[in-house]
């Protein structure tokens, strides 16, 4: 049928009729209140599970995926800081592109449908270097941070008022229609307020009053702020937080931080968090009447450049995170939570509608029931017991507990999960190798291999001296972290009478520093290195050195590896060598302390910038097929072809000594490859049971604190990529890879007692039950299939992931029935039935089912 001129005009009024109410809908302004149970939104009490993505720890292409990864994972909100120094880059010198585009990254948010918490700060810590306050700032005259200081307190206030507003002209708050339904003031200063006198506590109470009067019509929250005044609310940040009460009887009970996992240090252990534990934590939290948790980190990501604090952060901030660093779900603990977090809404109306009931049920066993006037019930039963599993009576029904763990019942009555029941699928994954190939664009087409370009720096004074001066300076308030790095330059003049220079003894350099690392040159040729650690930065470095008789000119290469970021008076810890002596010449000690020394600050091809389009041809490269190895300051250039595939990539620096990397002009990030002491604490195999702390459940002794390096894929082209790398004190350029993050099996192992509710009956009428159908779910990664069955056994199988092997029982028909089920599929599901196994098998036991398939 054919519509008239005029018909077809009505349509189109009518469809932009819709379009524009379906717009002003989409943002309507809604109201956010709170009281002592939790917050309000639009008048309906909410239980919010929030997830921890930081915006300049990945890139604006991975946004939109990490926040719907989240999404799926069962979050109904995401959590940022406001990173202050990486958007005023000097006094009025705002920046706002790239990864730190901190609108669109909101914006994302809001499009995805979920919630917003921005914890403006300014001051995050967040093993984020210098804690977030651009380090210009210390160097404002008069200025004391986090304490009731004038000129802090003057940029501090500049750039709280920055942020709303531009938060504010977008529409970014709830009261405007936006995501944003919570804003921080401040962070954990709770911990070091008393270390600044009355001066901390002026300084709390104005934060908070300046926050507020911004009118942003959201609540403002300040966590571990243990005097916050009314209305801000008082928050917790902890591994555990169910015994966390708010200062005020009428603030909702809220964790700002669970950490599911922990950061790593170069030269420090690989901490893991058992996704039990975790799961317990949430879940005992939600027991004990929380509203509001947010998991810290949710997605870690990557340090880039020079961004990592501590000092010693590793550029990997993967935070054994439910989404790793390369965005990639970490399974099981991501979808343990997922199973987790559709549980506790399944008892949002109860939770958020009535006080619990808390009945004991033994020494270390306990049931809180919330039960409404409407007789809606739900009720979380916990077992803190860390060692024994009990059997527990609740309304007149019996209730295996495993120790340590949480049973939830949206019902009242039937068991839809535990805490300890792990059901969801483990990821097998692993770094592809894939070597450098040289960009097809390359002029020279006919060369095989990669040709490399080298620039080796000078050591020590590489041009004109920044100045010279008796003593030692130092190392942060010289070079005010526009570099890791300073040389420090003089010379000794040697006798030939020396015995030494004939007998062939050595004498002994001795540094004091302040950290963070040194490298030091005795005419031009690197003698040692040396390094402190997370734990203590300042060392002693002691070894001998060369010299000749006449003139030495002793270079000092000193780092920084991140700054300090947390802690009172921070911003007064310094770097840099604080004494040098020379010991065994014939006269004695020579304290060079306070001899003349020369500074230089930077290396030569950072002040040229000879790692991006800007200076790329600044110095006079030397081509080659065989670059040098093992030879420090130097600069290695190669241009190159993307690696195949559309996978997150790594590049693989174990066979290079310490330094920084680009690509395309874009920073990396720093790498050191620096072991973990093999003497150190590991385990093999973790017990999830007992109270969690990041020395608890290490592994990585003996191995690099971090092989490979996050390089995002949209920072490749087609081709002619540019990868700069410097090497401060030696590797083998050759043997670096880039490598494909590629899930390259999947399992599942689920018992056929795994708690299997019938959650879709229970969402529409409220009535739940056992569907007594236990279940295996696979799931490959995107683009792939389960192209194989590795192994599958019904019975009583043992092993983990990639270890299984079959029990005593065993079902023969187990592989075919899950070759028939899955075989080229992305994702199957498999029944714990009598229809797919034999039940009858292994009488009086309770039979599993473990299965591993390989996603290609």
């Amino acid at each position: 049928m054919e519509l008239s001129s005029s018909t077809s005009h009505m349509l189109l009024i009518l469809a932009l009729l819709i379009l524009s109410f379906m717009l002003n809908f989409s943002s309507a302004a809604y109201n956010v209140t709170y009281d002592s149970r939790s917050l309000i939104i639009d008048g309906q009490r909410k239980l919010l599970i929030s997830a921890a993505i930081h915006y300049p720890r990945s890139v604006p292409s991975m946004w939109p995926g990490l926040v719907q990864l989240a999404k799926e994972g069962g979050v109904d909100a995401i959590e940022t800081y406001v990173f202050w120094n990486g958007h005023e880059l000097s006094p009025n010198n705002y920046y706002f592109g790239g990864r730190f585009d901190l609108v669109k990254f909101c914006k994302i948010v809001q499009q995805s449908g979920l919630y917003l918490i921005l914890r403006i700060g300014p001051f995050v810590a967040a093993e984020w270097n210098f804690g977030g306050i651009p380090v210009w700032l210390h160097y404002i005259p008069g200025t004391v941070f986090r304490t009731d200081n004038e000129p802090f307190k003057y940029y501090m206030q500049k750039f709280m008022i920055y942020i709303v507003n531009l938060m504010k002209k977008e529409k970014l708050f709830a009261s405007q229609g936006g995501p944003i339904i919570l804003a921080q003031v401040e962070n954990e200063y709770g911990f070091y307020e008393t270390a600044y006198g009355e001066g901390g506590k002026r300084y709390a109470l104005w934060a908070a009053r300046m926050a507020v009067s911004q009118n942003t019509g959201v609540p403002w929250i300040m966590c571990e702020q243990f005097d916050a005044p009314d209305p801000v609310i008082d928050t917790c940040n902890s591994f555990y937080c169910d015994q966390f009460k708010s200062l005020s009887p009428n603030k909702p009970k809220i964790w700002t931080e669970n950490w599911p996992g922990w950061y790593k240090t170069f030269g420090g252990r690989d901490p893991h968090r058992p996704p039990e534990d975790v799961a317990f934590s949430v879940a005992r939290f939600f027991q004990k009447g929380g509203s509001l948790q947010n998991y810290y980190m949710y997605h870690g990501g990557t340090n880039f450049g020079r961004t990592s604090g501590g000092p010693f952060i590793t550029t990997s901030y993967d935070y054994n995170a439910p989404i790793d660093e390369y965005g990639l779900a970490r399974c099981p603990k991501w979808g343990h939570l997922k199973e987790l977090h559709r549980s506790i809404k399944l008892c949002e109306h109860a939770l958020v509608n009535s006080e619990p009931k808390v009945l004991s049920l033994g020494p270390l066993q306990e049931a809180d029931v919330y039960e409404d006037a409407s007789g809606v019930c739900a009720a979380f039963i916990s077992n803190m017991d860390d060692k024994n599993d009990k059997m527990v009576e609740f309304r007149n029904m019996s209730y295996y507990l495993p120790s340590w763990s949480v049973s939830i019942l949206p019902d009242c009555k039937n068991v839809a999960f535990n805490t300890a029941k792990v059901g969801s699928q483990t990821s097998t994954v692993e770094m592809i190798p894939t070597d450098l190939q040289p960009s097809t664009n390359l002029p020279n087409k006919d060369l095989k291999g990669l040709q490399w370009d080298v620039f080796v720096e000078k050591a020590g004074i590489w041009a004109d001296a920044n100045f010279s001066i008796n003593g030692l300076v130092d190392h942060i308030n010289t070079t005010k972290d526009t570099t890791d790095y300073l040389w420090y330059t003089t010379s000794l003049l040697v006798d030939e009478t020396e015995g030494f220079t004939r007998n062939g003894s050595s004498p002994i350099l001795i540094v004091e520093s302040k950290g963070h690392a040194l490298h030091v040159f005795v005419n031009q040729k690197l003698q040692a290195s040396a390094f402190g650690n997370a734990t203590v930065s300042p060392f002693i470095f002691r070894s001998p050195i060369s010299l000749k008789a006449g003139k030495n000119e002793i270079a000092l290469l000193s780092m920084t590896a991140g700054l300090q970021n947390a802690g009172a008076f921070y911003e007064w810890t310094g770097a840099g060598p604080t004494q040098v002596r020379i010991e065994g010449l014939k006269n004695g000690t020579v304290n060079m302390s306070s001899y003349k020394w020369t500074n230089r600050i930077g290396l030569q091809g950072e002040n040229l910038r000879i790692y991006d389009s800007i200076g790329l041809n600044g110095v006079n490269w030397v081509s080659t097929s065989e670059p040098p190895k093992e030879q420090p300051l130097t600069w290695y250039k190669a241009e190159l072809n993307p690696p195949p595939g559309d996978e997150p990539i790594g590049l693989d620096m174990i066979h290079m000594g310490k330094g920084l990397a680009w690509l395309n002009g874009q920073e990396i990030g720093r790498y050191w490859p620096r072991k973990c002491s093999k003497h150190e604490e590991c385990v093999q195999q973790c017990d999830y049971r007992g109270k969690f702390s990041p020395d608890k459940c290490s592994t990585g002794c003996g191995e690099p604190s971090q092989r490979w390096y996050h390089v995002p894929r949209s920072w490749f082209k087609p081709s002619g990529n540019v990868l700069v790398i410097f090497e401060e004190i030696g590797g083998d350029p050759t043997s670096i890879q880039f490598s494909r993050r590629k899930i390259s099996s999947v399992c599942s192992h689920i018992s056929e007692d795994h708690p299997s509710f019938d959650f879709e009956h229970f969402q529409k009428d409220g009535a739940g039950d056992y569907n007594n159908k236990a279940t295996v779910s696979l799931k490959c990664q995107k683009n792939t299939q389960i192209s194989a069955v590795k192994f599958a056994s019904f019975g009583n199988p043992v092993g983990t992931c990639g270890s299984y092997a079959q029990g005593e029982c065993h079902d023969p028909s187990s592989i075919s029935i899950v070759k028939k089920v899955c075989l080229n599929k992305t994702e199957c599901a498999l029944e714990l039935t009598k229809d797919n196994f034999d039940m009858e098998l292994c009488p009086g036991s309770v039979k599993k089912l473990a299965v591993e398939v390989v996603c290609t």
